[in-house]
């Protein structure tokens, strides 16, 4: 048998070109590697990177931003403490013992068996419960006392005023095919692409968010729902197809938030209950889900989704803005109010 031969061309000048400035332009022709004598060029390179590229520098970006984020909210705390601190007449550390420490209680024998037996239930191997009560203790004691800090915080916050100045995050736009199940007036300003799975928590978290969008912006805001169930969730492409099944008696979003709420329930034969509990033609839907009839349908979106680098869920675009994962509230309004704004500039 023939062995192909692979040459990989100018190995240092790839791995340098990271570092090169931004707008550097590159030869297309210009040849990577080749196979068997058959040149791979630069161009080909890029074509086959660009996706995955614009998906990394997007997190990367992303991830600055909200690193940027912390750090300012870290200074902004630091700030309201000692002004409390000093108007008092205490030291920060007295202030936070009083406020914070001094509320925090011991928490009971009851409480501390719950953590251990919901922490068990999830499958984590334990210890024996009294070998493991004075962590567990020091768990429940450090988390009672974060939630008493960052009330005392908000109470500071909102008597102080504060504002945060900081630009929001713009990601570059990137194309992105709006058409799908969609919610909200077709003619809105601002059209949302999401990119979800019927079997991502995080996705089910970022439900009421979306909810919110369209409460808080009507006619102002469209979402459009694409599928993309992951390699590694069972049930979530029949369950798309369930979703696509029961659009076709007109009850598709019924449908959605049926699957979303019952994100453990999408074997196939959940999915005929859940279609009945909506009053749908049973006969009518069991057939289009066993026929698999909407299954191109769902691979099409997935396909989407992978050319546009997407890896996980949920995945938004606003208005071809990226915005990865179940956001705050506070991210997508700010992308949304920049949006709306821009249409009037």
């Amino acid at each position: 048998m023939r062995t192909a031969t692979v040459v990989l061309l100018s190995l240092g000048a790839l791995l340098a070109g990271c570092s090169k400035p931004s707008g550097a332009a590159q030869d297309p022709a210009a040849p990577v590697a080749k196979v068997d004598g058959r040149v791979i060029t630069e161009g080909e390179l890029a074509a086959a990177a660009k996706a995955a590229l614009v998906a990394a520098d997007a997190r990367h970006a992303e991830e600055v931003y909200n690193t940027r984020g912390r750090a300012l909210q870290g200074l902004v705390e630091k700030q309201l403490l000692e002004a409390r601190a000093a108007k008092e007449g205490i030291t920060v550390d007295a202030l936070l013992l009083r406020e914070v420490g001094g509320k925090v209680t011991e928490p009971d024998e009851a409480t501390l068996q719950q953590v251990y037996d919901q922490t068990k239930a999830t499958g984590r191997p334990l210890p024996p419960f009294a070998d493991v009560k004075a962590e567990i203790a020091a768990f429940v004691k450090g988390q009672s006392a974060e939630g008493l800090r960052q009330a005392y915080l908000a109470r500071l916050r909102a008597e102080a005023k504060v504002e945060t100045l900081l630009p929001p995050l713009l990601l570059p736009k990137v194309d992105v095919k709006a058409d799908g199940p969609a919610r909200g007036d077709a003619k809105a300003p601002v059209t949302v692409v999401e990119f979800s799975d019927y079997e991502c928590g995080f996705c089910a978290r970022a439900e009421p968010t979306v909810k919110r969008m369209l409460a808080e912006y009507p006619g102002r805001v469209r979402v459009v729902l694409q599928q993309f169930p992951l390699a590694s969730h069972r049930f979530a492409a029949k369950a798309a197809e369930a979703a696509f099944c029961a659009g076709e008696q007109g009850r598709y979003w019924e449908m959605h938030d049926r699957l979303i709420a019952n994100q453990q329930a999408l074997a196939p034969d959940a999915l005929k209950g859940h279609a009945r509990a909506l009053g749908l033609d049973g006969t009518a839907f069991d057939g289009c889900l066993d026929s698999g009839r909407m299954a191109p349908v769902v691979e099409t979106s997935r396909k989407l989704a992978e050319g546009l680098g997407i890896d996980s869920t949920p995945m938004f675009y606003v208005n071809g803005r990226p915005l990865s994962g179940a956001q705050p509230w506070e991210r997508f309004k700010e992308l949304i109010d920049w949006e709306l704004a821009a249409a009037k500039r």
